[in-house]
């Protein structure tokens, strides 16, 4: 049981993903997160981000370009 309260839940891992994109991550959650995490979920949760972040650079572009005057 104690086994299952040391994994990291989901609301963990996604801001455990975010901390890394910034690269502010700290040595003890790192090591939480490869000892009790599972990687198939930090990998989507990675995923999964970059496109939203991909997307969002793109909708900002649109919109900067679009209210500029030709």
């Amino acid at each position: 049981m104690s086994e299952r309260k040391s994994r990291p839940g989901i609301i963990s891992a996604i801001l455990s993903v975010i901390a890394a994109f910034f690269g502010v991550q700290s040595e003890s959650n790192r090591q939480r997160d490869f000892q009790h995490g599972n990687p198939l979920i930090y990998i989507v949760i990675g995923v999964v981000l970059a496109v939203i972040m991909v997307l969002g650079l793109v909708g900002i572009v649109n919109w900067v370009l679009a209210a500029s005057p030709s």
